[in-house]
């Protein structure tokens, strides 16, 4: 059959689609006229995958069904626990932002994300918001804000809010980069290879004298295409770029040994050192077992050298190897799927993408018994740390950079909530010493270690934090708009415990906190929880 009459056929599918939602509409599902919305999109679609004029777009809606590689680790969602049995939680701290980028990709291709996909904390994360500033001579402002859960009002929500400090742009650190490149014949798709190279010419308009950049790229065999070279050298580098082709299979591991090798031979002291590895993740020849790539990694991150990881493209994106490889090389994770996002990541945000104002970073919460009954870390479960591991220096953490926000989320059932089932049993020997301090009023005790970005020696920062009863109406815009990006990532991910929340919920939180968005990156998350609510009525169509 030709490609046209295959077009043919699937607008006739959809016409019968857009027919069918003449019928009533459940409760909870998006209307019909928002259904019907969805044509002129689809048929752009099938413009962009060739069934009628217009060039191919989306790799990952070509291949044939079944060949879909995309990885994606499996998430176990954390649960509550008794604060009589576990009164402390620890965990990373996170940066990342490439869950949110990714799974914008596969719903503007019109495609629900996979539940491993949903990292709860890059979405929130990949948002800034109005923290306070640091002062004095710690890095760190720490703000945080209790108030209803959207989902279970009875329940109480911690937002914490870490703000780093930032760096003026005349006062950033000169860079010594090494881009490592994928250019294996699985990047030849226009979202791969090619928009790569336009994000480089971005960062490249944004060097100076002070830096210095090298291009290491990988497919069958490892090569230096681009020596280090000078920040102002830029006809030099423009031209490297632009003779960049995709061919070949994928060495990963002997790119990554010769990228290192070069970022340690140009070592910049006192600057910002990083491998800047580009890819779709799909390591094929070479050192490609995951664990010998993560110690490989691990060992290479001891000499000053971090590492940053740009996912692209979709069909083999092996997400679960890049967040790896990120976590263990001691830098950050984002995915790449417009220009957009590339100069969001690599010129609005290039001071907290490149120069690391803390490592090991590590949040410890200990909460009042009498206070409160239990809890759960809202995501960050690969982040999960042992309590004895806060004091622990031998202990990896989380990086963080200039300018960088981190917010987590606690939900909280209090103590003497009659709708809140106790997780275990009384404990006949273990009751709960009420002390002055759990009579005291506090919620929990927030405490945050961390080191110098060339240190070995962690510091300590402790804060109390009390409960004033508020409402939802009285949260502040940053508080509502987090929690709705959490609420949405909760959706996506099927989460047992956001209850009967819809998108339609999600969507009115983001309009009430949206506030100041000069960037209109809080506009765009409105879009895309529209996008959601169109792919799950038009997935529901088809189920029935």
């Amino acid at each position: 059959m030709s490609r046209r009459l295959v077009g043919l056929f699937l607008v006739s599918v959809l016409a019968v689609v857009a027919c069918a939602q003449k019928a009533p509409v459940e409760p909870g599902r998006t209307s019909s006229g928002e259904v019907a919305a969805l044509m002129p999109a689809q048929l752009e679609k099938l413009k962009s995958l060739g069934y009628v004029d217009g060039p191919a777009q989306n790799e990952a809606d070509r291949l044939p069904p079944g060949m879909n590689t995309e990885a994606y680790d499996h998430i176990e969602e954390n649960r509550f626990l008794s604060v009589a049995v576990n009164p402390l939680s620890t965990f990373s701290i996170d940066v990342d932002t490439a869950s949110y980028a990714n799974v914008r990709r596969l719903l503007n291709e019109g495609r629900m994300p996979p539940p491993g996909a949903v990292r709860i904390e890059e979405f929130v994360n990949y948002f800034e918001y109005d923290y306070p500033e640091p002062r004095g001579d710690e890095p760190f402002a720490v703000d945080v804000e209790v108030n209803e859960a959207p989902w279970r009002p009875a329940h109480r929500l911690a937002r914490i809010g870490i703000k780093c400090e930032s760096i003026p742009a005349g006062d950033r650190p000169p860079s010594n980069l090494v881009f490592l490149l994928d250019v294996s014949g699985s990047m030849r798709p226009p979202n791969k290879l090619p928009l790569l190279r336009s994000a480089m010419k971005l960062l490249t308009d944004n060097l100076t004298a002070n830096d210095r950049v090298a291009i290491v790229v990988y497919a069958g065999a490892a090569g230096l295409v681009l020596p280090s070279t000078f920040g102002d050298e830029k006809t030099t580098i423009l031209d490297a770029i632009e003779r960049l082709d995709a061919g070949g299979s994928s060495a990963g591991g002997a790119g990554i040994r010769l990228a290192y090798e070069t970022a340690r031979s140009n070592f910049i002291t006192g600057g910002a050192n990083r491998v800047i590895l580009a890819t779709d993740g799909d390591f094929n020849v070479g050192v490609t077992d995951q664990s010998e790539l993560v110690e490989l990694i691990q060992q290479e991150a001891k000499s000053g050298v971090f590492l940053s990881v740009l996912g692209f493209g979709g069909g083999n994106y092996k997400d679960s190897t890049l967040e790896k490889l990120a976590d263990k090389g001691n830098g950050n994770y984002a995915y790449i799927d417009t220009m957009q996002e590339a100069r969001k990541v690599l010129v609005e945000q290039a001071g907290s993408t490149l120069i690391t104002i803390a490592k090991d970073v590590k949040i410890q919460v200990e909460f009042n018994p009498a206070r409160v009954a239990s809890y759960r870390l809202i995501g960050y479960e690969n982040r999960a740390l042992r309590d004895e591991d806060f004091n622990d220096d031998s202990k990896d953490a989380g990086e963080i950079g200039a300018g960088h926000t981190v917010t987590a989320f606690y939900e909280l059932v209090l103590a003497g909530d009659a709708n809140g089932k106790p997780m275990v049993d009384d404990l006949k020997y273990q009751k709960p010493d009420l002390t002055r301090a759990s009579e005291s009023g506090e919620l929990l005790t927030l405490k945050l270690r961390y080191k110098e970005p060339d240190g070995d020696t962690s510091r300590l920062l402790s804060y109390p934090v009390a409960d004033d009863d508020l409402r939802m109406a009285s949260a502040s815009d940053d508080f509502k708009f987090a929690a709705s990006v959490a609420s949405f990532a909760l959706i996506l991910q099927g989460s047992e415990y956001v209850g009967n929340f819809d998108l339609e919920g999600v969507k009115q939180l983001a309009q009430a906190g949206r506030g100041h968005d000069d960037a209109g990156y809080r506009a765009a998350f409105l879009d895309l929880v529209q996008a959601a609510m169109v792919v799950s009525a038009r997935n529901a169509v088809r189920q029935d």
